[in-house]
């Protein structure tokens, strides 16, 4: 694969520029929690200035190369090298995991879960934003193993620290089965190293390069391949998380604080789904055609099933997170077709759903804050009491269920429509129902998101929060808690709302940076 070398500096600055400012949090008092948060904000607003600058640096005719590449020698003995590089398929995660931690960051300044303590809190953001980042760069398939699982322990620690009532079930819970899933992995990249450094052809270097590994996997036999990729379909479809992997996610979305549900919604998901179209399609062609029609037959089991779950739930946050197992259900249809269409589809629902359900959540914490309960049958009047905060609900319940127009759409339809015509060698009457599936799945989806605004935005303020004559939208008498949104909120909301818009109506934006690596990825299959 060719790689643009040019200003190879720029993705390890901005992976590990986060570093630099929990090194100097560390020499700041913990009791002075002003230098903290503007500390943290700064090193994710300059953070985010190098992502905009790579983003201005990056050649979108070229977004089939590598660009950035860079490759140091790492650990010899084991043929791992520091080997990073972007290309179109990467480029848009990588810039959202920044956008995501300044957001969160902005949004953390008022809004520190008990038991306060920012040090510890935004120190562990600034770790997880280097291991999301790093994740999405990484070449080498022990460099992105390293930070794959960085993101676990910061993860962990802000559930169990900063979590609901039953956070250390399931902050155990989320370590585990990722760990699970993590070790299953590790063991199909080394087969993979090893079966393909036997069938290498002279005088070509065996390392655990990503794009090495993509030239020569499709040199081993079927039998290997399909056991190599069994593997590392348990690793990502863990993380995903896929039916019947999915049974962390609920647990640790309903437990984490806010700010942890919108980066575990908004990016941490998406490593899973990131690890199929990188690594295991690319490199084991044949396995990936073996195992496509059961990723497909879960992808659809997961769609109904996370809707189902919604239509049961009673907590607002707990339906969000089941939604997610739905919507990431539509994202691996999409790579379950193996074709160009299919995968576009999954990139674009990767960001659209990092967009969307993180702002759900980011709406769910504050109703938590205001309500002092996410339970939606004490919830309701919303639009009398927050007009703006129930507007905003209801216009990302629209996005979520896939209205055209907002950026759910193009994750979503693109995905039915390419499981019509599967890649070549796939049964197109397999693939055909699962579409119908699917797209059963979008009217289940209309049916949870429209009941759960409905409950909430509709109808008068119950009792306990209206105070009898607290209608005025401001709840005083009692209940100062009962404001609309705030300033903080607004500046961290804003630009999701106006990305869910623009890319709902623009939907090009993203897709012509994802078509050509996409080419390249499914060169195997004809793509």
């Amino acid at each position: 694969m060719e790689v643009l070398r040019d200003q190879n500096w720029l993705l390890t600055v901005g992976t590990f520029l986060p570093l630099v400012g929990v090194v100097v949090m560390l020499f700041i008092p913990k009791s002075d929690e002003q230098s903290h948060k503007s500390v943290a904000l700064i090193t994710a607003l300059a953070t985010l200035a190098i992502g905009i600058y790579t983003l201005t640096q990056f050649d979108f005719d070229q977004a089939d190369k590598l660009q950035f590449f860079a490759d140091a020698e790492w650990i010899k003995v084991i043929s791992s090298n520091y080997t990073i590089g972007l290309d179109g398929m990467s480029l848009p995660l990588y810039i959202l995991s920044m956008i995501v931690t300044v957001l969160v960051m902005i949004y953390s300044w008022d809004h520190i879960p008990s038991p306060g303590n920012p040090k510890a809190f935004l120190s562990l953001m600034l770790i997880l934003q280097t291991g999301m980042a790093g994740t999405f760069i990484a070449q080498d398939l022990i460099l992105f193993f390293v930070f794959f699982e960085v993101v676990l322990l910061p993860m962990y620690f802000m559930i169990g620290v900063w979590g609901g009532e039953q956070r250390q079930y399931a902050s155990l819970k989320f370590f585990l089965y990722t760990m699970f899933g993590s070790a299953l992995m590790l063991v199909a990249f080394i087969a993979l190293f090893f079966k393909v450094r036997g069938a290498l052809p002279e005088g070509v270097e065996p390392s655990f390069s990503i794009p090495m590994l993509a030239e020569y996997g499709g040199l081993l036999g079927r039998s290997a391949q399909i056991w190599i990729f069994a593997g590392m379909f348990v690793g990502f479809a863990v993380k995903v998380p896929m039916f019947p992997f999915h049974t962390w996610l609920p647990d640790a979305h309903t437990q984490a604080p806010t700010q942890g549900s919108v980066i575990l919604a908004a990016i941490l998901l998406k490593l899973g789904t990131y690890g199929f179209v990188r690594i295991a399609i690319p490199i084991l062609p044949e396995g990936a055609r073996e195992w496509a029609p059961w990723i497909g037959l879960l992808s659809v089991i997961g769609i109904i099933y996370g809707a189902f779950g919604c239509l049961a739930q009673n907590d607002m946050k707990r339906l969000i997170a089941f939604s997610s197992v739905a919507h990431m259900g539509f994202v691996m249809l999409g790579i379950s077709t193996l074709t160009p269409m299919g995968f576009n589809a999954a990139l674009f629902g990767m960001v659209a759903h990092g967009l969307i359900t993180g702002m759900l959540f980011f709406i769910a914490g504050s109703v938590k804050e205001r309500y002092h309960t996410l339970e939606i049958a004490r919830l309701g009047g919303m639009l009398k009491q927050l007009p703006k905060l129930g507007w905003i609900l209801g216009f990302c319940a629209m996005a979520s269920l896939g209205l055209p127009g907002l950026a759910g759409f193009w994750g979503e339809f693109p995905a039915i429509l390419a499981a019509y015509s599967p890649a070549p060698g796939l049964s197109e009457e397999v693939f055909r129902v699962f579409m119908v599936i699917a797209a059963l799945g979008t009217v289940f989806a209309a049916a949870y998101l429209l009941w759960l605004f409905q409950r909430t935005a509709f109808g008068e303020p119950k009792p306990e929060f209206s105070g009898g004559h607290g209608h005025d939208g401001h709840g005083h008498d009692g209940h100062d808690d009962l404001h609309d949104v705030n300033t903080y909120e607004w500046i961290a909301w804003t630009p999701f709302l106006i990305a869910i818009v623009v890319f709902g109506v623009y939907p090009q934006l993203m897709f012509k940076i994802f078509d050509p690596a996409v080419s390249v990825a499914l060169k195997a299959f004809g793509g």
